[in-house]
Order: structure tokens, then sequence, then C-alpha cells
């Protein structure tokens, strides 16, 4: 492992983007309206803006955000990208970074594409990576409302009708079901400058800023497309027993032992034991779906990805 960790490490010549934080995903569903239902009763999220008919659920203090916007006809429900926050972003610069690591400006989305468009007076600046993945950077203030940098959304966040049983306070990682883990790899921490923040057996799991954040890159098998698998969220004072319970007073039961996709609205409890990196005894790792069947993980806001009982034992 120690050889594999500096093998993964070695330093390019090329410049790198540095990433700071997990800043927002967009999931496409088949009936807006039910999912901020539902995400707003088990959260209590409020909108932080609006792009069109589409409401942005703030996480936590913000400006962390899940966007939910109408799937359409012709496209299945899941999470359709992710976004990660550049310091002093500059597009003129991340253009010149990409196009030294082979990422060619276009017109259309693509695998090693960059693409922009403008929403009002804000540009947006995506890219694909080798499986084609949607990843969007944007300026470190951005909120998904207004302006140059995307950064003024409402002064008063319009309050969610509902409490919410659970209350998250940040977005921990996104995992990725990726067609070959090496070339992955080393494509995001050639373009980012990603250090290895933890392992889950040969899986290295990336940090994203200084951490705890991080992207986890798994091989997607014969039976996966590419695609980004599931989404993590943090929550104070995790302890699956009462998450589960929780889960279960909102309409989301637990499926047991149940083997193989879920879905929707069932949770589950994945142990991830010493061989991949847990604790002795287990990491419990709680997954749940929503009405559309998309994967959502909680996990506490210690957790890294790392070993001990809460995965928050990373190396330093």
């Amino acid at each position: 492992m120690a050889g594999a960790s500096r093998l993964i490490a070695q330093p390019s010549n090329k410049p790198v983007i540095r990433v700071r934080a997990l800043n927002h995903m967009t999931l496409f569903v088949s009936d807006p309206k039910r999912s901020v239902e539902f995400y707003q009763g088990l959260f209590g999220m409020p909108v932080q803006a609006r792009q069109g008919n589409s409401a942005l659920l703030r996480i936590g203090p913000g400006p962390q955000y899940i966007a939910l916007a109408a799937a359409g006809p012709n496209r299945k429900p899941g999470i359709d990208h992710f976004c990660m926050t550049v310091e002093g972003f500059d597009t003129v610069r991340e253009l010149r970074i990409l196009a030294e690591h082979g990422v060619a400006r276009s017109e259309a989305a693509g695998a090693l594409k960059t693409w922009t468009r403008m929403r009002g007076e804000t540009l947006e600046f995506y890219l694909g990576d080798p499986d084609g993945i949607v990843v969007q950077l944007q300026d470190l203030r951005y909120c998904g409302g207004g302006g140059a940098l995307g950064d003024m959304c409402l002064t008063a966040p319009e309050p969610s009708p509902h409490k919410g049983l659970i209350s998250v306070r940040d977005l921990s990682h996104f995992t990725l079901n990726v067609s070959d883990a090496k070339r992955s790899r080393d494509f995001y921490q050639g373009l980012f400058g990603m250090r290895v923040q933890a392992y889950q057996g040969a899986m290295p799991v990336l940090a994203v800023g200084p951490g705890p954040q991080f992207l986890a890159l798994g091989g997607g098998g014969a039976n996966r497309a590419p695609a980004i698998a599931h989404a993590c969220m943090t929550m104070e004072g995790f302890e699956p027993d009462k998450v589960l319970k929780l889960l279960a007073d909102f309409g989301i039961k637990p499926r047991g032992e149940a083997r193989g996709p879920a879905g929707p609205m069932v949770s589950y409890v994945s142990m991830r034991m010493e061989d991949r990196g847990g604790a002795k005894g287990g990491t419990p790792e709680l997954y749940f779906t929503d009405p559309d069947g998309i994967v959502m993980q909680l996990q506490d806001v210690s957790y890294c990805g790392g070993s001990g009982h809460l995965g928050e034992v990373c190396p330093s």
C-alpha cells in the first residue's frame, strides 16, 4: 500500500486547479414537487435560490445545496452532476490548465471536454471526466444565485414548511462508478492535485481541499455504467439505529439483508470491515433511497472515509 501511495502521489509538472470544497449536486427527478416535499420533510431544508422551475435546497448553513430539476421523458432520474469550488475562480486560467491536461474546449458535453453556459449574467463552467461524468467548477462563493459569480442568493431563504426529522450539516463525498479506476485517479489527482486521504481496501479516497470532504472512485464493473453512484451528507450525533428509526418514521423502510440495487424509499447499513479500511468490528455506513430510487448516504460530521467507528480516522 505504501508503494501504491507513492506511485499515486507522484507530482506532475503541469499546473493544477486547486479545488476547495464540494458545493452542490443536481438531481433530475420524475416529480420535482414530490422531491422537494421529500427532502424538506426529511431534512427541513430551506430554499436558498431558484433557477427557473428548479428549487435549490440549502444544506446546513450553505452555500452547499441540492438542486432538483425535472428529468423529462428521455432522461432517467439520478444525480446529473456535482460541483466543486475554486478560490479566485478565473475562467481563462482554468481553460488554460484544462487544455494542458488534454481537456478540450467544446460547444457540447463529453468526455475530456469543457464547456460553459450563461445563466443570466452568471457564467457556469463544466467539464467531462474520462468517462464523461460531469463536474462543475465555480467560485468559492457560488450559491446557485445571480450575479457574475452566482453568489447572490435570497437574503432570507424561503423556510421549509416542515421542521425536518434530521438536520444535515454539509456535503461529505461523492462516489463515482468509473470504467478505469487508475485512469480516473490519474485524471483527478493530476488536474486537481488531490491527495490520498484514506484507503478503502485498494481504493484510495481523494481529498477535496483540506478534507474531510472527498471523492471515491470505484470500478463500475460489467453491469455498472459510469455514473455518480451516490452522494453523502453529514449530520451531528450520527447513530445508525436512531437514524434508521427516523427514516422509518418518515416512510423509508429498512430492507434488511437484501442484496443488489435498492428500490425507492428503503434504507440499509453496510459494515465496512478492516479489509476495506474500516474499524475492527466494522464501520457502519448508512444509505437510503429517495422517491426515485436515487441513493444517498448519511454519516457523522467527522466522517472522512477512513477507519474508526465513525469513519473519522484518516492519516494526517
